[in-house]
């Protein structure tokens, strides 16, 4: 009997330059730990000074940053055939490669132009794109290993929250060139700055709230309670609100669908009782204690940070148009901010990458993390990502954010693949013929994961 043309050519598993070799994932899991993990206040203790303006260039880039451009370096040098490689992820990630070329172009202007900041784009954008590289070949049991180290870590990062917030002491609090604010007594907790932690909490309890579907019931509503209560601690008035709006909006959204289906169980109903007398009892006992009186103090006195949003406006009114399409003079552009109490920083990515990059260069930057978000999202086609993406939209834009030095876009893509990325075969990939040619474009769950 004649063999079938597959059989005779044989059949192959998926070249090692597809998948990502035992060094590099540790390497990947040793990155999102320290991203997690260590915080810039933590980094001073080591006398490493990443948030301020003294010590070294090397020093301004987060230890997980590089370690991300290591694991990157050695999978593509380990996968035997770095070309191949290299043209795989640029087919399956094409936004994440518009990113990174982007991000290269804005760091040589702003070299040519003598200006400061290259750390922060290293860390904002490059990790973020080289991780997103990392990732998109990883396989069930790495991304398994990453999801319990995602929980593991948030969790603690809660009950450090907490512990802070009770015994109003911070072990690693924000320092500026080693600085403490010890005016702000919010919890600092792993993450470092409060308002990061309120960021990444509330984009990990919608999450949790929309995704994680491996955790049991009983386990996701306890982490959801503890990452809400850590949510106050942290004193995020925006992050608590979008959080509060969006996430009781999808709650109400699922139950009436659950309802509608008539999936709900009389367990389910009268535990959804229970705790409908229960909530409002234990908010206001912890109103009574004082819990929220932090938070209630920032809705009272935000510091200037509503004056802060004015000011801003009008500092753009100070320089022409010329200017601001092409980037004013950096020193200018501080002291006009400085003068106008703005010293804090100006709280929109967007309008401070006008007033120190231009319009161009912003508008660039722009369009090309979009289009990355919308990859990001696309990874979570089980499902519910849109809320997390909304809230994570949100927040950027009411601070700095992705406009300075910020390691939470990383840690927001890490938050979209664990919990919302489509589970999919561990070890080899899907066997195919040796006479085929085009190998990326032939494996449709590696382009669409």
């Amino acid at each position: 009997m004649p063999a079938a043309p597959g059989a005779a050519a044989g059949l192959r598993a998926a070249p090692g330059w597809a998948r990502l070799d035992g060094l590099s994932r540790i390497g990947v899991l040793a990155a999102v730990l320290v991203l997690f993990c260590v915080s810039g206040g933590m980094l001073w203790i080591v006398g490493y000074n990443y948030d301020g303006l003294t010590g070294s260039a090397a020093s301004k880039i987060h230890p997980s940053t590089y370690l991300i451009v290591l694991a990157f370096c050695w999978s593509i040098v380990a996968s035997g055939d770095p070309v191949s490689r290299s043209i795989h992820l640029a087919s399956v990630r094409p936004a994440t490669l518009l990113m990174l070329l982007v991000t290269i172009a804005v760091i040589i202007v702003t070299i040519l132009r003598g200006g400061a900041g290259i750390g922060g784009m290293v860390d904002t954008y490059v990790a973020s794109c080289l991780l997103v590289f990392l990732l998109a070949d990883a396989d069930d049991e790495t991304m398994a290993t990453l999801t319990t180290m995602l929980h593991v870590v948030m969790t603690v990062n809660a009950l450090l929250a907490l512990a802070e917030f009770v015994t109003q002491i911070r072990l690693f609090p924000y320092r500026f060139d080693g600085i403490a604010f010890e005016t702000d007594t919010r919890s600092a907790a792993l993450h470092g700055h409060p308002l990061a932690n309120a960021m990444i909490t509330a984009c990990y309890l919608m999450a949790l709230i929309s995704g994680a579907r491996p955790l049991s019931p009983t386990m996701r509503g306890t982490l959801i309670a503890l990452q809400s209560a850590a949510l106050v601690v942290f004193g995020g008035r925006t992050a608590l609100l979008v959080s509060l709006a969006f996430g009781l909006c999808y709650g109400i959204v699922m139950l009436f669908a659950s309802l509608r289906g008539g999936r709900v169980s009389l367990v389910a109903a009268a535990i959804a009782c229970v705790l409908a007398a229960a909530v409002p009892v234990a908010i206001g006992g912890l109103a009574v204690l004082g819990f929220f009186d932090d938070l209630a103090t920032r809705f009272v006195s935000d510091g200037g940070s509503a004056n802060a949003r004015k000011e801003m406006l009008d500092l753009l009114g100070m320089f022409s148009l010329g200017d601001l399409v092409f980037g004013p003079d950096n020193d200018l552009v501080d002291t006009l901010r400085r003068v106008n109490g703005l010293e804090w920083g100006i709280e929109n990515p967007f309008i401070r990458m006008i007033l120190y990059q231009g319009a161009i260069v912003t508008a660039l930057v722009t369009v090309a993390f979009g289009l990355f978000m919308y990859e990001l999202a696309r990874i979570g086609r089980a499902g519910g990502v849109w809320l997390p993406m909304v809230v994570w939209i949100i927040l950027l834009n009411g601070s700095e954010s992705i406009a300075t030095k910020t390691n939470l876009p990383a840690k927001f893509a890490i938050v979209v693949f664990c919990l919302y990325r489509p589970e999919r075969s561990t070890g080899t990939a899907p066997l195919r013929p040796a006479s085929a040619t085009r190998a990326p474009r032939s494996w449709p769950d590696r382009a669409a994961g």
